[in-house]
């Protein structure tokens, strides 16, 4: 099927099958959207808590109802292994609930002692926030977004990535069916260049993105240019320490799913394994038993483990990252190769003598790719670790878990997980540092975010009490 300059298409990775086309949408349309999200604002922010969680409670209800329709859903447009698609949508009706029941919690007026008869901060809705979200974890990015900002009385216009059109219409139709007032989420189907005017319309009074740091970039500069709000969850290069006195085994173990989930499409996956030298060699010959053991597949079976990357042009840049690694001397442990004869599958893959000047360490890879690099104490590695411009999330392991705790302080990222895989908890707030972006997501800092922290004041000042004389 030939598809028009003009239009977004859905394409199965599996199988370059072009499933939908659609047309963008017009300047009318758009117009439309925003007003519409307008006028359902006004009345949404009205509401009290207990009114916002019954449709959002109705929606996480309504999202296991259609696991099996949403998660193919997700499977057929960016190739995510059909296990893990409906791990993620039973992850989104988690997160709903969790905003759901602890909204009112985290933005209740907090009273202040001052001069004056009585003074208070309270939390009040912004108003529509923009949603420029990512292909890789369709589902969950919009309603880990959506959930708490709902849930603080704001509407949102959602403008999904390109290659996932149809989840974000799912999307919107899930919101619309769960109760949610008609409007309070638009989809746009917009290329990427169409977004900044958006970002300017003054009915827009925040931004959020997550996705590559250049177009974080781009999007906080028309943030800026419009003096908007905005939250950024960028790329990430998350590094995975393993020292001397860790469970090697259970390292190994947790490092294959750490790296290789969603076949490796993940900012917070684990990208560069920091190995203490006295565990090197075991630790390079588990892990990559562990990676050979994957199964790579149609990701509509149950049993498939590793997908297609979401594009081509993806699967081509880390062939690329790999090629350029291999050829600056790192050590090609398994993979390093496409795989089937359509599609855009890339075998899980180890380079092992790996140094900081090679693609795969000083780039953000975005596949199941491994680079394991050896540092002679935890110094070493923690420098290694740091020695990136990305600081999302990050790995260390060891028995000494009070020395893990003193060094993850000197790892410049947003999360730190000792002795386990980083993941985003809705009780834990989730962001980076550097060119990982700025501002959090989740728990009570995540629904802060979108909200005017308003100071209210009550007088006449009062007088300050003399401290009575003793007789």
């Amino acid at each position: 099927m030939a598809v028009a300059a003009s239009q977004i298409a859905s394409i199965n990775p599996a199988t370059d099958e072009v499933l939908r086309t659609f047309d963008a949408h017009t300047r009318e349309q758009v117009e439309d959207a925003i007003a519409g999200a307008q006028d359902a604002f006004v009345a949404w922010r009205a509401r009290s808590f207990a009114e916002r969680a019954v449709p959002m409670n109705r929606l996480a209800a309504l999202l296991r109802e259609r696991s099996d329709r949403y998660a193919r859903l997700m499977t057929l447009e960016m190739g995510k292994p059909i296990t893990e698609a409906k791990a993620e949508i039973e992850k989104c009706a988690l997160g709903c609930e969790f905003f759901a029941e602890n909204a009112e919690r985290f933005l209740s007026p907090e009273i202040v002692k001052t001069t004056a008869q009585k003074s208070y901060v309270a939390y009040e809705p912004l108003g529509i926030v923009l949603a420029v979200m990512p292909w890789n974890f369709p589902f969950w990015q919009v309603i880990r977004f959506a959930a708490p900002a709902f849930m603080a009385g704001n509407a949102a216009i959602l403008k999904h990535a390109s290659n996932v059109p149809q989840c974000a219409l799912a999307i919107e139709e899930a919101f619309r069916d769960a109760g949610f007032p008609d409007g309070l989420l638009r989809t746009l189907l917009l290329a990427g260049a169409q977004v900044e005017p958006v970002i300017a319309d003054e009915r827009i009074r925040a931004v959020t993105l997550t996705g590559s740091s250049a177009t974080g970039a781009r999007i906080a500069a028309a943030a800026g240019r419009a003096l908007k709000k905005a939250v950024l969850e960028l790329g990430g290069s998350d590094p995975f320490i393993v020292l001397a006195d860790a469970d090697v085994a259970n390292a190994a173990a947790i490092g294959v799913r750490a790296r290789n989930q969603n076949a490796g499409q993940s900012c917070i996956a684990a990208k560069r394994f920091l190995v203490a030298d006295p565990i090197g060699g075991e630790f390079e010959k588990r892990f990559v038993a562990g990676v050979e053991a994957l199964r790579i597949g149609d990701p509509l079976d149950a049993k498939t483990q590793i997908g297609p990357l979401a594009r081509a042009d993806l699967r081509d840049n880390l062939e690329r990252q790999v090629k350029e690694s291999v050829r600056m001397g790192a050590r090609l442990l398994t993979g390093g190769k496409r795989w089937g004869d359509r599609g855009a599958f890339y075998t899980p893959t180890v380079l092992a003598d790996v140094t900081p000047d090679m693609p795969v360490f000083a780039e953000e890879t975005f596949g199941p790719v491994a680079a394991i690099i050896r540092a002679r104490d935890a110094d070493e590695a923690i420098e290694l670790a740091n020695r990136t411009e990305y600081g999302l999330g990050a790995n260390l392991w060891t028995r000494d878990t009070a020395t893990a705790e003193r060094l993850a302080r000197r790892i410049e990222s947003g999360q730190v997980f000792i002795n386990g895989m980083v993941a985003s908890d809705p009780r834990l707030p989730f962001g980076g540092v550097k060119h990982s972006g700025f501002g959090r997501e989740l728990s009570a800092f995540g629904i802060r975010e979108f909200v005017n922290i308003q100071t209210v004041w009550i007088g006449p000042a009062q007088t300050a009490q003399a401290t009575p004389k003793a007789e």
